[in-house]
């Protein structure tokens, strides 16, 4: 034993087992309570983690509980908004279609009267005018000219349709063309190509647009998508061809 550990002794006593046995028993005394007061902090710590734990599962399910409230709510709220929108929205289909039953019958009217035009005023005058510029074509469908699917459906409808042993040229007929109708007629065109194609047709496909009044714009763009741009002059029409026009074949 260390002489400072020896000084822990009344002087002249001695070291007896006695001493050291008291010594020991008291260390251990003192590390079972450390011990013991240990696993009450663990215990402690343990229920206050499952008091804590337990209580954000609570609120967690609370919260939940609430959200789906709100949520039933909402959707209960929107269910009703779009019964009455859908309600609104029938009751102006009905409108609409009463009003596009009415437009209908109008516009047959009209679209008879326009194909009569198509027919009896252009068709002869644009059929002129081409063969002057070297086509001389010898078939013409001035009455609209119908391509069927193979289930017998409309696809699309050409105004006049010119026709040798070497070229199509399908022409569209318009009051005053618009820059959208060029578009619409490429579409045109894509499908009578494609509807030659299948029946071995190899003939070029030329497009053409004709129109009463023709604005700039519209002329512009009928000529750069590579059309032929057709304008009333007078009784008769007239072929707008600029120097550097090349038609684009389809």
């Amino acid at each position: 034993m260390r002489e400072s550990q020896m000084h822990d002794y009344p002087k002249g006593s001695g070291i007896t087992f006695e001493n050291v046995w008291d010594a020991l028993m008291e260390y251990k005394k003192r590390q079972e309570e450390d011990r013991r007061q240990m696993l009450e902090s663990y215990k402690r710590l343990d229920k206050q983690m499952k008091e804590d734990r337990k209580r954000r599962e609570e609120e967690d399910r609370k919260r939940r509980e609430e959200e789906d409230r709100k949520r039933m709510e909402e959707d209960r709220k929107q269910m009703k908004e779009d019964r009455k929108q859908r309600e609104e929205d029938q009751k102006q289909w009905e409108e609409v279609r009463k009003q596009m039953k009415e437009t209908g019958k109008r516009m047959g009217d009209l679209n008879n009267s326009f194909g009569e035009l198509a027919e009896h005023l252009v068709a002869p005058g644009i059929r002129k005018r081409f063969n002057e510029l070297g086509y001389h074509f010898g078939h013409m469908s001035p009455g609209g000219y119908r391509i069927l699917d193979k289930d017998g459906k409309h696809k699309t409808e050409i105004d006049i349709l010119l026709e040798n042993d070497d070229v199509i040229i399908a022409v569209e007929v318009k009051v005053k063309p618009k820059v959208n109708d060029v578009e619409h007629h490429i579409g045109r065109l894509k499908i009578l190509r494609e509807y030659r194609s299948s029946r071995n047709d190899t003939r070029k496909i030329l497009g053409a647009i004709a129109g009463a009044i023709f604005g700039a714009q519209a002329k512009a763009a009928t000529i750069k998508a590579g059309m032929y741009v057709i304008e009333q002059s007078g009784d008769t029409m007239k072929i707008d061809v600029p120097a550097d026009f090349i038609p684009i074949e389809w």
